[in-house]
């Protein structure tokens, strides 16, 4: 256990961000509070504060972060691939700089110089950033909004996850009410929303593909029926298929009637031994049987995610899972490094864990570069966050022209999402760049019992 001590509370946060940013797998307490995990103090850590008087708030927290940092690296001979920045959009940084009409060295230099990031990191918020812009220019879609519907139901619970996801099995009973009450939601949104262009829905979870095909037929026909009064050409429809053990050819069929272009098939790892040891209830075999049924069946844009950094994954790992998808070759693959939340089973049973080995470095990131660029790739959207393996970051690769919008336009947060269902957040961004939330509740059950609230809140924000 680490023991952190600053003596200004102003840089709690960012001191405790940055500490486990080096020392992902420890326990870190802040200085003075009381010590619950029953570990021994390995050393303590006391940063050196600021002065703040005169100065922007900005500039002294920049200034705690930087020196920190290079504590950090004296101590660890660790440098980070971000260098100092903890923010969850480090590609912002580029897109702002190149609004305000910065040159390439300048915005090169804004990562490498100043935020002490590596030359390789710099050059991906750049591209990202020059590929956002030119997708966002070509439309204003700050005049529009997106939609965005939570299907909070997995099969099982991976051990890495830490999002709001109840068991199909437990809940199954309920769903029907569930479907009820987001159609409910929905009608709502569209009276709300009214005469206000959509130009992207996104089916998010959970895994929307828990559903029966029954069901996955009542929501999107509910969905057509609502918002083809003001027509359904040309909007972006997604929807996660996600995990293969959901998937059946009927469901695939489903999607077809219903138009969706968009779909995810998410294998995370290729070896069946990861596979069983994270959770996740389906084979390898299964992955594959789900993409070439969902190829036969007409689908064109395929997505597939997978995790660097899974439990005693290492290179060779790695490139079975990169060789198996080159052979299946998706039109956009998502490439995430794990990120080990408070929440998830890794964490919370750490000691049953701590023999398993959470790795990913600049060799299984650049293996991954590799692969989308033979399959004629580009990096198009990305995002960090916290206790990232390698501290690397989340990447969207796509061939140009099978780019997800809504992925953009939620990172960007220049467009309002209007999100429905339990745990969902809607977002409503103003020309001005102000954002105002309208949370849901999390729990299926009050979100079933509490309907009419959720809608209300959402009446409140778009009165505003």
């Amino acid at each position: 256990m680490i023991v952190l001590k600053v003596n200004n509370e102003i840089f709690y946060d960012d001191a405790l961000v940055l500490v486990k940013m080096f020392y992902p797998r420890h326990e870190v307490l802040m200085y003075g509070k009381e010590n619950k995990s029953g570990e021994e103090e390995e050393f303590t850590i006391e940063p050196w504060i600021p002065e703040t008087e005169g100065k922007e708030k900005k500039q002294y927290h920049e200034e705690f972060k930087s020196r920190l940092y290079e504590d950090l690296v004296k101590k660890t001979g660790q440098n980070l691939p971000w260098g100092y920045l903890t923010g969850v959009r480090p590609s912002k940084i580029a897109y702002q700089m190149l609004d305000e009409g910065a040159e390439d060295s300048e915005i090169l230099d804004e990562f490498v110089k100043k935020h002490k990031a590596s030359t390789d990191k710099a050059n991906l918020a750049l591209n990202v950033a020059k590929h956002e812009r030119k997708l966002l220019t070509a439309k204003d879609y700050s005049s529009g909004y997106s939609l965005y519907i939570g299907i909070p139901f997995c099969p099982t619970t991976c051990l890495y996850c830490s999002f709001t996801s109840y068991s199909i099995l437990g809940y199954k009973n309920q769903v029907d009410d569930y479907l009820t009450a987001l159609i409910k939601e929905m009608r709502a949104t569209y009276e709300i929303m009214k005469g206000q262009r959509l130009d992207t829905i996104y089916f998010g979870g959970g895994t929307p593909t828990t559903l029966e095909s029954a069901q996955l037929d009542r929501l999107l026909t509910a969905l057509e029926e609502t918002f083809a009064r003001d027509g359904l050409e040309g909007i972006e429809l997604t929807v996660e298929a996600g995990r293969p053990d959901s998937i059946t050819r009927e469901k695939l069929e489903v999607l077809r009637k219903h138009q969706v272009q968009r779909i995810s098939i998410n294998p995370q790892t290729m070896n069946q031994k990861t596979l069983d040891l994270i959770g996740r209830h389906h084979t390898v075999e299964q992955i594959k049987e789900s993409f070439y049924t969902a190829r036969e069946l007409g689908f064109e844009n395929i997505n597939m995610d997978i995790i660097l950094g899974l439990p005693d994954e290492g290179f060779k790992e790695v490139t079975k899972t990169l060789d198996d998808i080159r052979q299946m070759a998706p039109e956009s693959l998502t490439m995430h490094s794990l990120a080990i939340k408070r929440a998830a089973g890794l964490n919370i049973w750490r000691d049953r864990f701590k023999n398993l080995s959470l790795e990913n470095d600049d060799a299984t990131v650049k293996l991954c570069e590799k692969t989308a660029a033979d399959l004629g790739l580009e990096p198009y959207y990305m995002y960090r966050q916290k206790n990232m393996t390698g501290n690397f970051e989340n990447v969207g690769y796509a061939k140009p022209g099978f780019e997800c919008m809504y992925n953009i336009l939620i990172m960007e947060e220049i467009q309002t999402i209007v999100a429905l269902g339990a745990g969902a957040a809607t977002k409503r961004v103003w020309n001005n760049g102000r954002i105002e939330r309208a949370t849901n509740v999390k729990d299926v059950k009050m979100y079933l019992a509490e309907t009419d609230e959720m809608i209300r809140r959402k009446q409140e924000l778009f009165q505003m």
